[in-house]
């Protein structure tokens, strides 16, 4: 595959999971959290399975790995993750929430070192590691007079749906799963949906129809699913194997631009310096913890 193809699949990454946090806001006029959530995965695994059944080798799940793997998809990448993101967009913007999501790869690496024992941090990742957070701080901006504020409460509940999802990927590879991950995160969406249904009735959200929702909410639940979702995941995991965990995780930078800028444009979102200020310093959080890999990137290029 051509160097201009992985780059034109890579910005697709971007733009399909940018494009979920305002495609959620959006969601949310007309849907509670957790239905959103449901309706979104309904679609998503449909068209994943449907994938899966028509390109995958082995498209059911082999051993209790794989289903320990499904289940930590479902419980941790699909309901914590979409739970706590969509309830934290109530809160605060897209373009902020994608900012604090951001922090996946450096939460991912600490999880990494202290669960998994692989590498380690010196004085200097753990000084990205507080980085990152600090970071995410800049962007919240608490004060002791607006700890309860509704940015501060968005960015809490969106910053326990980006520890949902470094934790669920150390624990897959924990787990150790025989199968493709493409079939275990497509039959993860299945299940999640299903219990993003039932807590959405247990919780007694009100339960419109698709058929019900207006033009505008329907388009952005068919982005959500297709694009953000199935499409989504299939880039990244093609992309994973091309590329390897380095240079795919990057698209975590390119998501809040993303995000920031549909926000702005769409939903005449507000982009304050201290936003822009707080995603730099994560990124300088990101470059110390990464620093070693970078530099093995770019000893290993022919430029």
């Amino acid at each position: 595959m051509s160097t201009s193809r992985n780059a034109a699949l890579f910005l697709a990454l971007g733009i399909c999971w940018g494009g979920s946090f305002p495609a959620i806001e959006v969601g949310l006029t007309e849907l509670r959290p957790l239905l959103l959530g449901a309706y979104r995965f309904d679609l998503g695994a449909l068209v994943a399975l449907a994938y899966v059944f028509w390109r995958a080798e082995e498209p059911m799940p082999r051993s209790r790995t794989d289903l320990g793997a499904i289940v930590v998809a479902g419980l941790l990448f699909v309901v914590a993750n979409i739970a706590f993101l969509a309830y934290g967009q109530q809160y605060t913007t897209g373009g902020i929430a994608s900012i604090v999501y951001s922090l996946n790869p450096i939460l991912t690496t600490f999880f990494t070192v202290w669960l998994l024992d692989e590498g380690s941090l010196d004085a200097r990742g753990y000084v990205g590691v507080l980085l990152g957070i600090a970071g995410v701080g800049l962007v919240a901006q608490p004060s002791p007079s607006n700890l309860g504020g509704d940015t501060t409460i968005g960015v809490a509940l969106v910053f326990v749906a980006a520890v949902a999802v470094s934790f669920g990927s150390v624990a897959t590879r924990w787990l150790e799963p025989e199968s493709e991950a493409l079939p275990r995160t497509a039959w993860g969406m299945a299940l999640g949906a299903v219990l993003l249904h039932a807590l959405s009735v247990v919780a007694g959200e009100p339960q419109p129809l698709p058929t019900a929702l207006s033009p505008a909410v329907v388009f952005s639940l068919a982005f959500l699913g297709v694009f953000a979702s199935a499409i989504g995941y299939a880039i990244y995991f093609g992309l994973l194997d091309l590329l390897g965990p380095f240079e795919i995780n990057l698209v975590s930078y390119v998501v809040p631009v993303v995000a920031t800028v549909a926000g702005a444009v769409i939903l005449s979102e507000p982009v304050t310096p201290l936003t822009v200020i707080g995603f730099v310093v994560v990124v300088a959080g990101f470059a110390l913890v990464k620093r070693e890999a970078i530099r093995r990137e770019l000893d290993g290029r022919h430029w």
